[in-house]
């Protein structure tokens, strides 16, 4: 029987807090507004950006949060075009992790981000190991996370159960998304929001690095 592993990517298999703060910064001061501190800043990723924008300047109008929403994209192509793949790097193991996963022949890969379509993209194309993914969902084509939506449609388009699959990520949103879809949650320490808020929101266990996913998953899987 086909298991499956849904990745989140910010945070969970790229470092991009910088990325994502700079162009946050940008977002606001296209309507001269001081952009929140970093840690304010961080607790939204995960969000789809217009959903994480509205967060972050609750009193700013619908004219202003789409002038926002446009610098930040802007600045966040334009970043990426200078830097390529190093404006977001992936984290220490993920590649070995997803090239081991990938490998076995009973595990199909996915991916479910909050990032845009383009966003998403630029990042795969980057990746010698892109293929391994079959299928990827984006903050594009489906509500924001934690709404089910993501993990439902790579549930239909690898025709596996529920019971069989697991979420990967870094945010309290990932969890909640995860469980919304009655899918387990496996928790990463490295990203964003930190393990006690993982494990209330209904991770299953919280890793402190890549080297533990595979056993983290068999011993989920046999339980």
């Amino acid at each position: 029987m086909t298991k499956l592993v849904i990745f989140d990517v910010d945070g969970t298999l790229v470092d991009s807090q910088a990325h994502i703060i700079a162009s946050m910064e940008a977002g606001f001061a296209t309507v001269r507004q001081a952009a929140p501190d970093r840690d304010t800043i961080l607790s939204i990723v995960g969000l789809s950006l217009p959903v994480a924008m509205r967060e972050l300047a609750p009193e700013a109008d619908d004219a202003a949060l789409a002038q926002m929403v446009d610098g930040y994209k802007d600045a966040f192509q334009t970043q990426r075009l200078k830097q390529g793949a190093a404006a977001s790097p992936l984290y220490p193991g993920a590649e070995e992790a997803l090239r081991t996963l990938g490998a076995q022949g009973d595990v199909a890969l996915a991916i479910a981000t909050g990032k845009s379509r383009r966003g998403l993209d630029a990042l795969l194309a980057d990746w010698a190991f892109a293929d391994l993914f079959v299928t990827t969902q984006c903050a594009d084509d489906h509500p924001s996370k934690p709404h089910p939506s993501m993990v439902l449609t790579c549930l239909t388009d690898c025709n596996v159960a529920a019971s069989e699959a697991v979420v990967i990520g870094d945010t309290t949103y990932d969890m909640e998304m995860a469980g919304a879809a009655r899918v387990k949650g496996i928790g990463v320490r490295w990203g964003y929001h930190g393990h006690d808020a993982l494990m209330a929101a209904g991770a299953h266990v919280v890793l402190d690095d890549f080297g533990q996913l595979c056993a983290a998953l068999d011993e989920m899987w046999k339980g």
